[in-house]
């Protein structure tokens, strides 16, 4: 069966409701589009589980700040449908902006404390932004399962916290960061890069699985393996926002590493921001 594509929430709705009526469960994967192989990646997941998976794309402009990249962030609708068929995603939701968010909408979710921190201390707003559109798509949806990447570890932990304090009825599933053979994220925003810096920013994964080597070989003072890490990236001529270790479930700050604390990182090359994080010991899940 080819891929339904829809516009508009009454057609996503029906045809959600024809695959349970069919006996499907529903696997959702929530994108901004410009797919790599990290987004098909999530949609293998939810296709693993024998589900109707429907996969959105939807630049979502709340959760850009007023100077950040959301007039010129990668879109390609024509080559998102291509990669989607291919993986064999049962229906592509691109929802109209205007409808998805009209003149007079006026309501946010916040999720406090998981926010707090890393993304959520240098870009205001970002995460209200997420867990608006999180919400508004499983409302929508209303997936049986959601599939987010560890690659967005705080947006993973915003995600959690909120099916979790509002009742959502939805599972989480993740998937681990898909990498480039030299150990760079897959990201969108990597398409930025020049060539130049583009071999730079493979110095950030660098730092990052340097600092669990450390960690693997003994060393638990959690604030020596961030300054270890800003020192690194610094050498290597990154801008460094922040370099954290945190428990990835509340995302706070921790002094010791123990299982289930990561080392998350932003940095800047050229006009590029770019995430990352690796864990310092096994996650907890």
């Amino acid at each position: 069966m080819n891929m339904i594509t829809v516009r508009d929430r009454e057609s996503l709705r029906e045809s959600v409701r024809s695959a349970r009526a069919a006996g499907k469960t529903i696997g959702f994967v929530p994108t901004m589009g410009a797919l790599h192989e990290g987004h098909l990646s999530l949609v293998r997941i939810a296709k693993g589980e024998g589900a109707f998976v429907v996969v959105s794309v939807f630049v979502n402009p709340l959760q850009f700040g007023p100077n950040e990249d959301l007039a010129r962030y990668p879109r390609d609708e024509d080559k998102d449908a291509r990669l989607l068929e291919r993986e064999n995603a049962d229906l592509l939701y691109r929802p109209d902006p205007s409808r998805f968010y009209p003149a007079d909408f006026s309501t946010a979710v916040e999720v406090a404390q998981v926010s707090d921190g890393g993304e959520g201390a240098r870009r205001p707003g970002h995460f209200r932004g997420v867990a608006t559109v999180v919400a508004k798509l499983f409302l929508q949806v209303q997936p049986d399962f959601a599939v987010f990447g560890r690659k967005d570890l705080q947006q993973l932990a915003v995600v959690r916290r909120l099916v979790r304090d509002l009742d959502f009825p939805i599972r989480i599933r993740v998937g681990e960061t898909v990498r480039e053979k030299d150990g760079l994220a897959m990201s969108s925003r990597n398409a930025y890069l020049s060539d130049g810096e583009r071999r730079r920013a493979a110095d950030l994964s660098r730092t990052l699985f340097a600092a669990r080597a450390r960690a693997g070989h003994g060393e638990a003072d959690a604030a020596k393996l961030e300054e270890e890490a800003r020192s690194q990236l610094a050498a290597a001529g990154l801008s460094v926002d922040y370099v954290e270790a945190v428990d990835a479930d509340t995302m706070t700050r921790v002094a010791t590493v123990v299982p289930g604390v990561a080392l998350a990182a932003a940095v800047r090359i050229g006009k590029t921001r770019l995430i990352d994080n690796v864990f310092l010991s096994d996650p907890k899940d």
